[in-house]
């Protein structure tokens, strides 16, 4: 196992310049990046590519007079293997790697879905000498085909003693990073307030969260209208379950103005409010409860108008499966200021 302090020993790699005018027939040791200002950067030549007459004017464009042949000794590992077996290791379920490409790998997800990142486990590997592994931050909806992380070594060479370490790690963990499918859940939705009971304004709320929910491919079976009465909402609420709805969200009623009701309404049927009000903004006044195992969301009013509230961070992570706990709801404030 590597120190993580380790030192790499340049002194036993042997690596032959030539100038590129004399280089042709030799073998790239690595990748080669061409980049021209807002129009291009990339891979120009690729690790192991055979110099050509016709290659000599666009390694002199790129400003490489010279080129290097690189004796590799055993006991160390050269960029595109070492971020291969990093990318094995890391990968866990519906994610495919990319790669090489400039000495780094990329790691997709393979479904659209909710990716889980162990934090933990990437700091770890990040502490090691000469190791780069970056990923997108965890319980973040993703698309298919969508890049979460990329991994690196930072030198051409490395021993390859930190690159089993890295293995290790990832051995001892059940997952570092991985993306969980979601589910098609059956939603049914209770929109309240006497003034959209009544006609006199027309709903607001149902279109935007029907969009929302069928973003991730579930579906409002129905929608149920109620008065400003806690009886009534309670009892729209004990209907939906009646009809074995996956995910009951309520709209409506959620601030502290005496006539809003939506709370008591959901808190009498029954349900254990995990939270009533969430630290992050927009979003403070949604409620989270659980009916056995049934979801029962109370929605602040700025769903309507917000593009990203509570709402959208909470909605992902439940159809993905996942129960949300008070823990869940306390640590979103770190980092949940969202308004202008």
């Amino acid at each position: 196992m590597a120190e993580k302090g380790g030192k790499i020993d340049l002194n036993k790699v042997v690596m032959k310049e030539v100038k590129v005018e004399n280089a042709v027939g030799l073998a790239l040791a690595h990748d080669l990046t061409q980049i021209i200002p807002g129009k291009f950067k990339g891979r120009l030549f690729k690790k192991g590519h055979v110099i050509r007459e016709e290659d000599i004017p666009k390694l002199l464009d790129i400003g490489k007079g010279h080129i290097y042949i690189l004796d590799l000794p055993e006991e160390n590992i050269h960029e595109d293997e070492a971020a291969q077996r990093m990318a094995k290791a890391i990968g866990g379920e519906n994610l495919y790697v990319v790669g090489p490409s400039e000495g780094k790998m990329t790691i997709k997800s393979e479904i659209d879905g909710l990716l889980k990142i162990n934090e933990k486990v990437i700091h770890q590997i990040n502490s090691l000498q000469g190791i780069a592994l970056s990923t997108l931050t965890t319980n973040r909806p993703v698309k298919k085909n969508a890049a979460v992380s990329g991994v690196r070594q930072i030198p051409l060479i490395l021993e390859e003693s930190i690159i089993r370490e890295v293995e290790s790690i990832c051995q001892e963990h059940s997952y570092v990073v991985k993306v969980i499918p979601f589910r098609a859940l059956k939603v049914g939705m209770v929109t309240t307030g006497s003034e959209v009971y009544e006609g006199r304004i027309q709903d607001k709320f149902g279109p935007v969260v029907k969009k929302k929910v069928e973003d991730f491919d579930s579906k409002i079976v129905e929608q149920c209208f109620a008065p400003d009465q806690t009886e009534i909402i309670e009892s729209k609420i004990k209907y939906l379950l009646d009809q074995e709805v996956d995910l009951i969200l309520v709209t409506g009623g959620m601030s502290v103005d005496p006539d809003d009701r939506t709370p008591l309404a959901i808190k009498n049927t029954g349900a254990e409010i995990i939270r009533y009000g969430i630290p992050m903004l927009p979003g403070s006044m949604m409620l989270i409860s659980y009916y056995n195992d049934i979801p029962i969301l109370g929605l602040p009013g700025c769903v309507m108008h917000d593009p990203y509230t509570s709402f959208d961070v909470f909605l992902p992570r439940i159809l993905a499966g996942e129960k949300i706990t008070e823990k869940d709801i306390v640590t979103l404030g770190y980092g949940g200021f969202h308004t202008c």
